[in-house]
């Protein structure tokens, strides 16, 4: 190990009020660590940024120190047999060049023939399980079934729409921020119409994108989408709740949603969930979605970052919405 080789961390500095700027984190520079026995030490190769990361900011993160993000490294120093030298492992100390892991908190990484390593924070990570445990265990999506999706140029709108058009869903729906990105989703990603939603009203945009109405609705925002999908839900029909981004960076009171009634008198169901709490369907995603990742018929949906140093401009980037799906930060020895 290069004893002269220095690690970067970053921390959060301050509690952001709206949205988060450079100056609420900084780069700290330190020696790198050495294993303790019973650990390893693995140098970061991918890192991922994500907009839970934002909601983290306003307690769950503890100021000036190390942030938790999930990582993909190298291990390169070990004292357990559990974690050998060269080996590949996810964990969740992120935002840091370089960290010591125990076999509790790494997992060596699952490698299929001419799928880069990045899929692992994109489609095969936890953004790819989140729509695919959004969509089979929540939603219960079933073939010829309409679909809505907010965010979906996102990493898991852009997931959700890969895996729903593999699943045989009917018409896919989806909105996005530039009429850009919408035809990129069109174009590229398997969504049959997409609106930006800076064109009008959410409920005229999505009354007009899918004017027979919705089966499902996977809610990555919240808010006004929220309120629209309502109102084109059939009798019967899902929303699977992900999460609120209309909200993570909100200084007023919260969207009222105006249509509630509407749940009961359509008999709809509203449900949220962790995918921390179903880790046990990751080998059912890679046997679902690996093969079409080796033919081809699904492609990485990734936007990457080059460098640890970008690390901060690549999280607020996403947040404005500068990413076309998964946002991905790599180190600048892989590229």
């Amino acid at each position: 190990m290069n004893t002269d080789a220095t690690a970067l961390t970053v921390h959060q500095t301050a509690r952001p009020h709206g949205f988060p700027t450079a100056e609420h984190f900084a780069f700290v520079e330190s020696a790198v660590p050495e294993p303790a026995p019973g650990t390893a030490l693995v140098e970061s190769l991918y890192w991922s940024v994500d907009p839970y990361h934002r909601e983290m900011m306003d307690g769950d993160f503890a100021l000036h120190a190390p942030l938790e993000g999930r990582t993909l490294g190298r291990v390169i120093a070990s004292r357990t047999p559990a974690l050998p030298e060269g080996e590949i492992v996810f964990h969740r100390r992120g935002w840091r060049t370089h960290a010591v892991v125990t076999p509790e908190e790494a997992r060596r990484v699952a490698r299929f023939d001419g799928v880069p390593l990045s899929a692992h924070l994109s489609i095969l990570g936890g953004t790819g399980l989140t729509a695919y445990v959004g969509l089979t265990r929540v939603a219960e999506l079933r073939e010829g079934q309409d679909l809505f999706v907010s965010a979906a140029a996102g990493g898991v709108g852009t997931a959700t729409g890969r895996l729903a058009r593999l699943m045989g869903a009917g018409r896919i729906v989806g909105s996005a921020g530039t009429a850009a990105k919408a035809a990129h989703l069109t174009e590229h990603v398997g969504y049959d119409e997409v609106f930006d939603y800076h064109a009008g009203p959410t409920a005229d945009l999505l009354a007009k994108a899918a004017p027979d109405g919705i089966d499902v609705y996977m809610d990555n925002v919240g808010g006004e989408h929220l309120e629209a999908a309502i109102s084109s839900l059939r009798a019967y029909g899902r929303i699977v709740r992900i999460g609120t981004i209309a909200q993570y960076n909100a200084t007023g009171a919260p969207y009222a949603l105006r249509n509630l009634p509407d749940i009961v008198e359509k008999s709809l169901r509203m449900e949220g969930f962790l995918v921390a709490n179903h880790r046990d369907v990751e080998e059912e995603l890679y046997e679902f979605v690996v093969p079409h990742l080796q033919s081809g018929r699904v492609g990485l949906d990734e936007t990457v970052v080059e460098g640890f140093e970008h690390i901060v401009d690549a999280f607020l980037g996403m947040l404005r919405g500068e990413n076309r799906g998964k946002m991905i930060v790599r180190a600048a020895t892989e590229a």
